[in-house]
């Protein structure tokens, strides 16, 4: 018997009622539990506090009761800075997320849920929803260079020079340079490859920008 099929009837619940509680199918529990689909960090720290343990004891870890500290999210789906739905495990944690090569003018796409889990650079202890996001390809270099892992706060206002995170109501993805906002609520960015330039996304394309505030090397 898998440890979450274990978990799961301890708590009392049916595969439907976890897959309602964290905001999933009850196909996918059960692929989960029949190892057809592999129980990751994510699932595991998706899936625990529905069923009052440790994500820790999904994976093979000690099976202890799971103790309630700020910032763990007991229950619901929250949504991450980018709109997907997402659990964190905890007030010191914060998510990282991979992005995939598509579209055009150097635009990626955000992959499914977070990929991982990291603890918060101390500037970023008090901040709410930080996130951390792979560069994916050389647009920006020198400034930002592939495989880098920026950190990223939602909430910090951009000044002239700052790196941003641009997210189009297309879902396409633009790591850039923060130039100015325009008159109508677009803003003007800069890249350095394949030639430096400047140009503006519009305000009916412009979805959210995001501040990076550091970063670390692969």
């Amino acid at each position: 018997m898998s440890a979450l099929r274990k978990a799961r009837e301890n708590a009392g619940l049916s595969q439907e009622r976890l897959a309602e509680l964290a905001g999933t199918s009850q196909p996918q529990i059960n692929k989960l539990e029949h190892g057809q689909r592999k129980l990751t960090l994510d699932w595991a720290v998706r899936l625990a506090p529905h069923l009052g343990i440790h994500p820790e004891a999904l994976l093979g870890g000690p099976s202890q009761p799971a103790q309630p500290h700020a910032g763990t999210i007991p229950s619901g789906m929250p949504r991450t800075p980018m709109g997907t739905p997402m659990a964190a495990p905890a007030y010191a944690q914060m998510p990282v997320r991979s992005a995939c090569r598509g579209g055009i003018d150097q635009e990626m796409f955000l992959e499914d849920g977070p990929i991982d889990w990291i603890a918060k650079p101390d500037y970023l202890k008090n901040a709410r929803d930080p996130y951390a996001m792979y560069v994916v390809g050389e647009s920006m270099m020198p400034r930002f260079r592939p495989a880098q892992l920026l950190h990223v706060n939602p909430h910090k206002p951009p000044a002239p020079g700052s790196g941003v995170v641009v997210v189009k109501r297309s879902k396409a993805v633009l790591i850039k340079e923060f130039v100015r906002r325009t008159q109508d609520g677009g803003v003007v960015l800069h890249e350095y490859q394949p030639m430096d330039r400047e140009f503006t996304v519009p305000a009916e394309e412009l979805d959210a920008m995001h501040t990076v505030v550091g970063l670390q090397e692969p």
